[in-house]
This record gives structure tokens, C-alpha cells and sequence, in this order.
């Protein structure tokens, strides 16, 4: 369990502990604190596949909150988490808001972390921390949806500053570390080498079973068939992996992509037709 200091806004905490029980995904034990929330497990694929859909009562993120999310998945268990709207991380003079999130994946066990995108308000401070732990035979998937500065009125993200550490590990060997700092103002906003003046941005990652080989010109296919104004690109990593990012206008434009992505890789890597989250409807 990770310590928070006592001067924090919000102290939440979220835990989760998933066990596979004959052909059902069950949530074995769980913890939460406000303003972190979960919702009663969800089934719209069959018992073997836990939709769980956490909430943030406050409505928001604010200076000085510090968030603490951790998922343990026993061997064979199948999670899919996804949040309730998307989050919004609101301007701040000077104090940071931090997310740490920590998810362990047991042997066959395969999580999907799937949450709704993230608007981060001009002046918003927040750092956001997460690291997977896979064994063996573990497989999974996520991504991240976010939108620099509300700007469907014109703002723009010019003040303030986001920072995200991504770490994902398998048998104590580090599969992939990305470090992504980005200080509000214009010239990091306009630069090509960063924003390039789109507001919006998302990656995709996953590790599984399926050779990545396969699915490279599939979801390249899809990419182009979901491409609008916005730049995309897709990699192949080592282990087995593959990772897709996307830098436009649109979190319509990258989300049908990744959606379509997911729904791709579920047919490929096993064999199943992939039903999206009511959440998201």
C-alpha cells in the first residue's frame, strides 16, 4: 500500500482483486476511498470477462488531489476497465495533482485498460504515474485519450504542466518505458516536435499472444481508414508488442480507431467478437 501525505485535497484510493471462480471473473476483494468509486461488475460478454467501470464522485481533479488506483489480476482472470465520462484535470496556481496507478497481471490473466479520455484544462499541474507488472503469460492492453485545453473555445493549453510515466514490466524485465513531459505554452503547443498546435493525442498499447507481425498492416489498414486531419503512426515493439499513437483534432477520430483496434485484436488473439462498455454509448 503507497503512503500519501496528509495535506493532500482528495486522498482516493481504489482497490481491486480479481479471482478466476470456475468460468467466471469475480471481484474478489475491494477498497475504495473517496472520491475513487466502482460500480457493480458488468457481464455484457459472458461471465469470463469482468467489465468494471470506476466513477470519480468530485467531477474532477484539482490541485493537490492525490489518487491512488491499484488491480491485482489471480492467474486466468479477464478484466476490462474503463471509467464512467471522461476525466477532466482542472487549472491550478501552483499546487500538482498526482495519479498513480498499479496494475499486476498473474500468470494468464489478461487486462484491458480502457478509460475515457482526459481533458486537461489550461493550468491544470498533474503528473500521472503507472506501472503493469505482467508474468509469463500475461497479456494486455490499454491506451490513453487526451485533449490539451478545452478547445471547443478556443483555449489552449499554455500554462501549467502535464507530466506521464508509463512503465510496463514482465518478469522484472522492462518491456516499455515512456516518459512524456509537457510544459503549457505556446511554443510547446505550436512546435512540431511537440503538440504542433493539435490539441488532441492518445496511444495504444498491447502486448499478447497474437505475433505482432499479423496485426501491423490490419490495424495500419484501420488507421487509414479512421484518418482524418490528425498524424498517426504504428510501431512494433519487442516482446510481442505493438504501439500506436496519434497526434490531431479529434478524440472521435483516434477513439474509433483504437476501438476498432481492440475489437481487431480480440477477434485475432481470441477468437471472440468484442462488446464495448455501455459507458461508452
Amino acid at each position: 500500500m503507497i503512503a500519501l501525505p496528509p495535506d493532500s485535497s482528495w486522498q482516493g484510493r481504489l482497490e481491486l482483486v480479481y479471482e478466476k471462480k470456475g468460468d467466471s471473473t469475480q471481484i474478489l476483494r475491494a477498497f475504495n476511498q473517496a472520491p475513487l468509486k466502482v460500480q457493480r461488475p458488468f457481464y455484457p460478454e459472458g461471465k469470463h470477462i469482468c467489465h468494471t467501470v470506476s466513477l470519480h464522485t468530485a467531477g474532477g481533479i484539482v490541485g493537490g488531489d492525490r489518487l491512488v488506483q491499484s488491480f491485482q489480476l489471480n492467474p486466468k482472470s479477464r478484466v476490462l476497465i474503463t471509467t464512467a465520462a471522461a476525466a477532466k484535470i482542472y487549472g491550478s496556481k501552483e499546487k500538482q495533482a498526482n495519479q498513480i496507478i498499479t496494475a499486476r497481471v498473474e500468470e494468464q490473466a489478461f487486462l484491458e485498460w480502457l478509460p475515457q479520455s482526459t481533458i486537461v484544462f489550461n493550468g491544470a499541474m498533474y503528473c500521472q504515474k503507472m506501472r503493469v507488472e505482467l508474468a509469463d503469460r500475461a497479456g494486455f492492453f490499454g491506451w490513453e485519450i487526451l485533449r490539451f485545453g478545452r478547445s471547443a473555445r478556443g483555449e489552449k493549453f499554455v500554462r501549467g504542466e502535464w507530466r506521464s510515466h508509463l512503465e510496463i514490466w514482465r518478469d522484472k524485465k522492462l518491456l516499455w518505458c515512456d516518459r512524456q513531459w509537457l510544459p503549457g505554452c505556446e511554443e510547446t503547443y505550436t512546435h512540431p516536435h511537440s503538440l504542433g498546435g493539435y490539441p488532441v493525442v492518445g496511444h495504444l498499447i498491447w502486448f499478447g499472444g497474437l505475433d505482432i507481425e499479423k496485426a501491423i498492416l490490419p490495424v495500419n489498414q484501420l488507421r487509414t481508414n479512421n484518418q482524418g486531419k490528425g498524424e498517426a503512426g504504428v510501431t512494433k515493439m519487442q516482446e510481442n508488442g505493438l504501439l500506436c499513437r496519434y497526434r490531431g483534432t479529434s478524440v472521435t477520430e483516434v477513439k474509433n480507431w483504437f476501438i476498432q483496434t481492440w475489437q481487431f485484436y480480440r477477434q485475432a488473439d481470441f477468437g471472440e467478437k468484442a462488446i464495448a462498455p455501455r459507458v461508452w454509448l
